[in-house]
């Protein structure tokens, strides 16, 4: 077992791999393994069949057999593997192969197979606060209202054929579908009310976009983004500012700190982490008591 914040050449290495997100990036997958090898790593690979068998194969990693633990695949894959973990000794590493790869850029992973294999063997072992959606994980951040509704109703099968279309395929549908209600939060004790809310962990949210600029995986709170106002039109607005990064004018959108925060609204409502369902209304918000060892570049 190697020290999880000491710089040092990984070797026994558990990859957790999700083939189907692999087909989308033309090999990638495979030179990152063979780069591996080129370093002396000893890899043990594991590929996913269905959903939860990720969770199932982190549940049995230990820093007892492994140096260090990868996630294979998309954001989804590397959550299900951080629910997964329970030896928090053991560091974590990733080959993003998914449709947004949001993880990879918040800790400025090159998309390439040389980089990937370097980090994996040579990274920084950094420590980073991971959230709980009650009992559920997340690394990046947390969604709730529309954005939640679109990622709970997003068609796998689009989802497959056109990566990030299908999710604006389903923003469109929901336009019209979406009943907009409204939520109330507590934020470290501190009423507040809104249409919808991202809880960031990190700085990006669905790619590349930024609605919490000071968010950072190292900081240990989390960055809450408030849209105040409901509706189409509105909602459409936020999206506009938010792909031509102008959010942070509009009078309407607040971004407040906090540590804890309880959010209730239509029971049973989804509440989305990583670009997946985490759980449903009422919810709370907290971080989880230990830190996740992440190998970056």
């Amino acid at each position: 077992m190697i020290d999880p914040y000491q710089k040092t050449t990984t070797r026994r290495i558990l990859v957790i791999h999700n083939p189907i997100a692999g087909k989308r990036h033309g090999g990638l997958f495979q030179r990152v393994i063979d780069k591996l090898r080129d370093f002396g790593c000893m890899l043990t690979i594991r590929d996913t069949t269905r959903r939860g068998d990720a969770e199932t194969f982190a549940s049995e990693a230990s820093a007892d057999q492994f140096d260090a633990l990868v996630a294979a695949g998309g954001d989804g894959t590397i959550n299900e593997v951080i629910n997964g973990l329970d030896d928090f000794r053991l560091p974590l590493a990733i080959v993003p192969l998914g449709t947004t790869n949001v993880l990879a850029r918040e800790i400025g992973l090159a998309v390439q197979a040389d980089a990937i294999a370097r980090t994996i063997a040579e990274g920084n072992p950094t420590p980073i606060h991971v959230g709980l959606a009650n009992d559920r994980r997340f690394i990046q951040m947390a969604g709730i209202g529309f954005d939640a509704q679109v990622v709970a109703q997003v068609n796998p099968s689009i989802k497959k054929l056109i990566g990030k279309g299908a999710y604006v395929v389903e923003t469109f549908a929901q336009l019209v579908k979406y009943s907009f209600p409204r939520y109330r939060l507590t934020l470290d004790g501190k009423p507040e009310e809104a249409a919808s809310a991202v809880i960031s962990n990190g700085r990006y949210y669905g790619g590349k976009f930024v609605c919490t600029p000071d968010a950072r995986l190292e900081n240990g709170d989390f960055q809450v983004c408030l849209f105040r106002n409901s509706g189409r039109w509105n909602t459409l607005r936020y999206a506009w500012g938010l792909v031509t990064g102008r959010l942070g004018g509009y009078r309407d959108v607040v971004i407040m700190t906090a540590r804890e925060i309880t959010v209730e609204g239509p029971v049973g409502d989804p509440v989305q982490g990583d670009g997946d369902v985490l759980g449903h209304l009422p919810i709370t918000l907290s971080l989880e008591p230990r830190r996740l060892t992440l190998l970056t570049p």
